[in-house]
């Protein structure tokens, strides 16, 4: 029988003391969070013990095990056993990695980068029991780690497959293919909105200069037409290539508000790039303004329809389409928004930004240290504009079509839940045996 013991009580653990910056090549094995080690030209330790990585995002979790002179990065445990306790550190190398994302889990702390909490980590538990069961169960972890990675590889693929096939829906939406049969049975109807982009482009321009000329809006200075060999894909017909800012009143970016001006229970939402996540608008971490804010940074003013785009990163081009949560909403210099006239073309505008086709165009994003679209750059970019009812017909198609995949990937999650917990099963038996 085994007792389950924390970390603490069977092992020491200290924090490893060489920056990754001051490495220098050497004859000694420098162990950092990563896979693959380096090499430097000193050593610290001496021994058998386990590297376990308490930082460094992608790797925060990966132990090491290691029996020679070393030395360890600062963003790791060293792991050696207590004198009062027989320890096979092969064998625990083997449960600190089978068990990898549950200690994680439990015991990381941290909001924008996690890392592993020392008293946390002391005090999560292990299985501890006579030495020569350790020997023995290195072969029956072993067995359950393979197939672990055997499931955690096809769960991998499926999601990949997944993810191919979102991107797959969308450029066929943006493209027209999804909708090839649907402008055979509705084809094109020269004059009509509807049924014509052309059409529907004149329609937008008419209302745009009604709203110059009643000076609710400025007039702009004319963009530079679209060169033929600059467009990504051909168009069916009926669609027309124009330039975002063809069809839409209003491009601009957010105003940061002074920091005492922010609030966490105001009345308007305040929006920053950390709020845009999986493609909307995330509430966890909100923070708002009151309206006499809102009103002094009018040109921040976001409504429900709007079509935001995180213009600074990296990341460069989160997007989301403004909900109905709030009557008004609010963001930062980071964040463009792209208002159509026509606000049945937001959704259709929303996907078509999904795809990334529009920033893949943009020839140069390096500024001052950061990726950086400029506004100009914004009211530049290619759209394929289709015609109304075409677009309805799509943004219904890709919902549809969205909403299975969605359920797949939740299928895919669960089912990869459900492995680990029975595989974690199998090797809680496995201990009490």
């Amino acid at each position: 029988m085994s007792e389950w013991l924390p970390i603490s009580k069977l092992f020491n653990f200290e924090k490893g003391t060489l920056q990754s910056s001051k490495c220098t090549a050497g004859n000694f094995t420098f162990i950092t969070a990563s896979a693959d080690w380096k090499t430097h030209n000193a050593y610290s330790h001496e021994t058998e013990a386990l590297v376990f990585a308490m930082a460094a995002s992608g790797s925060l979790g990966r132990t090491h095990y290691v029996n020679d002179k070393f030395i360890a990065s600062d963003l790791c445990f060293i792991l050696t056993p207590k004198t009062d306790k027989k320890i096979d550190l092969a064998f625990y190398f083997r449960v600190f990695n089978f068990i990898r994302e549950d200690i994680v889990k439990k015991t990381a702390t941290g909001t924008s980068k996690l890392a592993i909490n020392q008293s946390n980590f002391g005090n999560y538990k292990l299985p501890y029991f006579d030495f020569e069961h350790q020997v023995l169960f290195r072969e029956k972890i072993d067995k359950i780690s393979a197939i672990k990675n055997g499931l955690s590889n096809g769960f991998s693929n499926q999601q990949t497959y997944l993810t191919q096939l979102r991107e797959a829906i969308l450029q066929e939406a943006i493209e027209g293919e999804l909708t090839a049969d649907w402008r055979v049975k509705n084809p094109v109807q020269k004059g009509n909105p509807d049924h014509d982009a052309q059409a529907l482009l004149e329609t937008i321009k008419t209302e745009k200069q009604k709203l110059i000329t009643e000076g609710k809006i400025k007039k702009e200075k004319p963009l530079a037409p679209i060169n033929p060999d600059d467009v990504p894909f051909a168009l069916p017909n009926g669609w027309v290539w124009v330039k975002t800012n063809d069809i839409c009143d209003f491009i601009t970016k957010g105003t940061t508000p002074a920091q005492h001006e922010i609030t966490a229970d105001g009345e308007i939402p305040f929006l920053k790039v950390y709020n845009i996540v999986n493609q909307k608008i995330n509430f966890s971490r909100s923070q708002f303004i009151n309206s006499s804010v809102h009103e002094k940074f009018s040109r921040s003013k976001v409504f429900a329809g709007d079509v935001l785009m995180n213009i600074v990163g990296p990341p460069l081009g989160k997007i989301a389409l403004v909900p109905n949560d709030y009557p008004e909403w609010n963001i930062n210099q980071a964040i463009a928004k792209f208002r159509p006239l026509q606000k049945s073309i937001n959704k259709f505008l929303y996907l078509y930004l999904l795809t990334g086709i529009s920033i893949k165009e943009i020839p140069t994003l390096g500024v001052v240290g950061q990726d950086n679209i400029s506004l100009e750059q914004c009211r530049n970019m290619l759209f394929p504009l289709p015609p109304l009812a075409e677009q309805n017909t799509i943004v219904e198609r890709v919902d549809r079509l969205l909403e299975s995949v969605n359920a797949l990937e939740l299928q895919v999650t669960e089912r990869k839940k459900y492995a680990q917990l029975l595989l974690q099963a199998v090797l809680t038996e496995a201990f009490e045996e």
